[in-house]
């Protein structure tokens, strides 16, 4: 693995690192704490918040463990306005006639003391606000038919009085579609203890973020070159997304897609989430190759999103099925969601059981809170930041994340540059390293988890 394992412990310099902040609002529109924690500076604008409020946001933005002084009161409600202010004095700003200390640990989040006596009374832990619970997609149920079943998927709708709009068979999976939540619920009701099928949720999943154009950029774009000889042995990744445009400068590398959510027209003013994946893959996979060097690597983008504004997990269970189906050996899924589907799960670990590798996106909150598919343990979870595990402001800290890789991509599509930042970012960079050293070494994916492991390090605890 030398020399790919070599240039990829160069990759740092070849990508910038995103410049998203961590932007907090709890009450009004206007309010906003925004921590960035990679340059210790705040900014702030607040207009009565209470103690409560105000160390419940501290703690969502920084990761930290807060701890008060019980029965501690502020005389007057926070209202402050400042940016770019050092995090001691914002402290200071924010907290008033109130004392505090900030504890910094190596191997865990930091710890802020607030208290009026003395530090040693800050024993009350502040637990940051939580956020809402997934909730799944509300006239819709998927059933997940039981080993030995007798009714039929069908017969079973009908008497539920549902229509099965999506089909997976050969996971026994099938998506019903009812008249209303009220009609979901009463089948939901009315399936407790059936013999033949368990049933499952689809949560909802937003189309992500385009890129944005540059005015200018210094970076240059990357070689990359396929090898003729590759197809009867090339190595696949499979790209869970938006449509790719086929317009592209590495179209050689491109498989023919698949759509399992209808067909999709994303015209040619910019480049969709998929292209920009797809070209932040190749610009992983170019790291790892010695410079003209030909590659059998192969993209094979699926479009799960089709011209809808989400998507749901039921067709991202289809759309990696697709790919398995394909012979993907390598997965990228650039997308994420809070809700935890049992069927994305069931796909997802059987492909994994025949030695595919996933990689997912840890999502763009900084938040610990689980995000799927990246948080099942077949998935290497992808989050954004520096070499040295420094966390971006926006990117989730969860205990699940794997690895930490940059949050931006330049991307070239029609004679332009474009930005493209968020932990989707990461992962596709993250796949195409995992797809070079895969391709140059044979390695198997527990193998090339491992080294990524061990290269990218694993994010500081708390994001700090």
């Amino acid at each position: 693995m030398g020399g790919g394992v070599k240039r990829l412990l160069r990759f740092v310099p070849g990508l910038l690192l995103a410049a998203c902040l961590c932007a907090v609002a709890p009450a009004g529109a206007a309010d906003k704490l925004v921590w960035r924690t990679t340059v210790d500076r705040v900014d702030a604008d607040i207009d009565g918040w209470t103690l409560p409020q105000l160390l419940e946001r501290i703690a969502e933005a920084t990761g930290w463990q807060v701890f008060v002084e019980p029965a501690t009161r502020l005389k007057q409600p926070v209202s402050v306005k400042f940016n770019n202010v050092p995090v001691g004095e914002a402290l200071g700003r924010m907290l008033g006639e109130l004392s505090f200390a900030l504890l910094p640990q190596p191997k865990a989040p930091a710890k802020l003391f607030v208290f009026r006596t003395s530090v040693g009374d800050a024993t009350q832990a502040v637990k940051p606000r939580e956020v809402p619970k997934a909730k799944p997609i509300p006239d819709e149920l998927v059933l997940l038919r039981k080993p030995g079943s007798k009714e039929s998927a069908e017969d079973l709708a009908k008497r539920l009085g549902a229509r099965i709009t999506g089909r997976l068979d050969q996971f026994g999976a099938y998506r019903l579609k009812f008249a209303d939540e009220k009609a979901a619920r009463e089948a939901l009701a009315a399936m407790n203890g059936n013999a033949d099928f368990d049933v499952d949720f689809s949560y909802s999943l937003p189309r992500p973020a385009t890129a944005d154009p540059l005015a200018a950029s210094s970076a240059l774009p990357f070689t990359l070159k396929a090898d003729a000889s590759a197809p009867a042995g090339q190595l696949v990744v499979g790209l869970i997304d938006t449509a790719v445009q086929r317009n592209s400068p590495f179209g050689d590398l491109l498989l023919t897609g698949v759509s399992v959510a209808g067909e999709a027209t994303p015209g040619s003013t910019g480049p969709t989430h998929g292209t920009s994946m797809f070209e932040t893959v190749l610009r992983g996979l170019a790291s790892t190759q010695d410079k003209g060097a030909a590659t059998s690597v192969r993209v094979l983008p699926v479009d799960v999103y089709g011209s809808a504004e989400t998507t749901s997990t039921f067709n991202v269970a289809l759309g990696i099925a697709e790919a398995l189906n394909a012979g993907a050996s390598i997965i990228n899924l650039s997308l994420a969601s809070p809700g935890d589907s049992q069927l994305l799960h069931n796909v997802i670990a059987q492909g994994a059981a025949r030695g595919v590798l996933f990689l997912g996106a840890a999502g763009n909150e900084p938040t610990t809170l689980a995000n799927y598919p990246a948080a099942y343990p077949e998935v290497l979870a992808v989050t954004a930041g520096a070499r040295n595990g420094q966390l971006a402001s926006y990117a989730n800290r969860g205990d699940f994340v794997d690895v930490v890789a940059p949050g931006s991509s330049i991307i070239y599509f029609g004679g332009k540059s474009y930005l493209v930042s968020g932990t989707s970012a990461s992962t596709a960079f993250v796949s195409g390293l995992a797809a070079g050293m895969k391709a140059g070494t044979g390695a198997s994916a527990e193998a090339v988890a491992a080294k990524l492991k061990e290269a990218l390090g694993a994010p500081k605890p708390g994001g700090n």
